[in-house]
């Protein structure tokens, strides 16, 4: 069984990855043997977490580019092909979080969650896709949603629009890309322990129905959505595809 989840040989992209949730995810398909690609828009970010890696022992570069620039995607991609760089895995999971009511919101700020939370994923998702394709033997393509892909929440429209959008990108790229043995899925996370969650956690009559609406009855940690992101990139999982897996505690089943 240890074979069907060694990712040995395998080139991981993850976005956003420089820390928080991402960082995790990437530490996590090291650890399975991947060689890692960390993402963000901060080189001196993107260079500790390499760093960081690196020293662990995992092999690691660093690609520093903004997601929702489709030109600056673009320019990543073919300096990933001149240096003969093959994705094998992509990890959509650069995001970002904006919460005002909807009357007070402006349309940049909606645009702006939507660019980097969806639109992204759909650019560099076809970057990947189109290389995979010419390759010829497949890859897997992981979107981060969210339990708002499912479940709204007040004052988070963009995100919750834009994470209801990567469940249905992520079903349109396995329905498109399945036949050429891409599999494309999603992991949900709950309520996370996150440097974007910073004001929720602190927020005391938040932080204590986080943990009294929860099954778990605690706020999930980063580390805790690995082994999920691992299990999809790994050839467990050849025949799923489509699907979004929730890592909330059980959240979402008492709604």
């Amino acid at each position: 069984m240890a074979g069907l989840f060694d990712l040995s040989g395998r080139t991981a992209l993850v976005t956003g990855s420089a820390r928080g949730i991402g960082y995790s995810l990437i530490e996590g398909l090291a650890a399975a043997g991947a060689s890692v690609i960390v993402n963000g828009r901060r080189q001196e970010a993107v260079e500790a977490a390499v760093k960081k890696l690196q020293d662990k022992g995992y092999r690691t570069r660093g690609a520093v580019f903004d997601v929702a620039d489709e030109t600056a995607v673009a320019a990543a991609f073919a300096a990933f092909d001149r240096d003969g760089v093959e994705i094998g895995i992509l990890v959509n999971n650069a995001g970002i979080q904006f919460r005002k009511p909807m009357v007070e919101l402006e349309l940049k700020d909606w645009q702006r969650v939507l660019d980097t939370n969806l639109t992204a994923a759909f650019i560099v998702g076809r970057e990947a896709a189109r290389r995979m394709i010419q390759r010829g033997y497949g890859g897997k393509i992981i979107n981060i949603a969210s339990l708002t892909s499912e479940a709204a929440r007040a004052t988070v429209a963009p995100y919750t629009a834009a994470k209801g959008g990567i469940r249905m990108l992520t079903r349109s790229m396995a329905a498109e890309w399945g036949q050429f043995d891409i599999q494309a899925n999603a992991v949900g996370p709950g309520y996370i322990l996150t440097e974007m969650n910073t004001a929720l956690i602190e927020n005391l009559e938040f932080d204590a129905w986080v943990k009294s609406s929860n099954p778990s009855g605690r706020w999930g940690k980063p580390e805790e959505l690995a082994g999920t992101v691992v299990y999809l990139a790994s050839e467990a999982s050849s025949y799923v595809n489509g699907q979004v897996i929730y890592v909330d505690g059980g959240w979402l089943s008492v709604l």
